[in-house]
């Protein structure tokens, strides 16, 4: 049996589960509402309070679908409930970030502003730089966790880190592996 798959769902108050046929799950919550067609073949039962989520046989496609339906769920519960957050961090000389309105709009040293409209349920914060030489972060909060995580990477696709200076948009726990520079010249 799955490690992930077999755990319960702790569903808090508040949330409101509707699993209709073929496992179309409707899940709302203070936060918002996210729907979601997950694999018909796997048994989703709701009692007391939790979720949990079964598989039909011992099927390889069964085994793999059974944690990634319960994942999916979870996520879902979590993204009503508490929400789903990326930080980036913007590091570079002239680089800035802000928001116009909804709108969230970066000078990334090219000759023009970028500027990126959030989609639905998603929005951009900006943190404060405690100093000059600090990177300057960038939340991107929503309740759906796989567009927040597109967003966060379509972000940090206009200008990734380099490996010589650090400069670029990376994630907040991302680690960049520095190079050294030019050698010198050798006699």
């Amino acid at each position: 049996m799955s490690r992930i798959g077999k755990r319960p769902i702790p569903v808090p108050k508040g949330v409101e589960i509707k699993i209709d046929d073929g496992n179309l799950v409707t899940v709302k919550g203070p936060k918002g509402q996210l729907q979601q067609q997950l694999p018909a073949e796997i048994i989703i039962a709701q009692e007391n309070g939790t979720l949990n989520v079964q598989r039909p046989s011992e099927t390889k496609q069964h085994k793999s679908l059974h944690g990634l339906t319960r994942t999916l769920l979870f996520n879902m519960v979590h993204g009503v409930t508490e929400g789903w957050e990326r930080r980036l961090e913007i590091n570079g000389v002239g680089y800035r970030a802000a928001l116009e309105g909804k709108t969230l709009v970066l000078q990334l040293g090219f000759s023009h502003p970028v500027r990126i409209e959030p989609p639905e349920n998603v929005s951009f914060a900006i943190g404060e730089r405690r100093s000059a030489s600090e990177p300057l972060p960038l939340y991107i909060r929503g309740i759906n966790k796989q567009v927040v995580g597109e967003q966060a990477a379509k972000v940090r696709g206009l200008r990734p880190p380099e490996p010589y200076k650090g400069k670029g948009i990376k994630y907040a726990e991302e680690r960049i592996r520095r190079k050294a520079g030019k050698a010198g010249k050798t006699k």
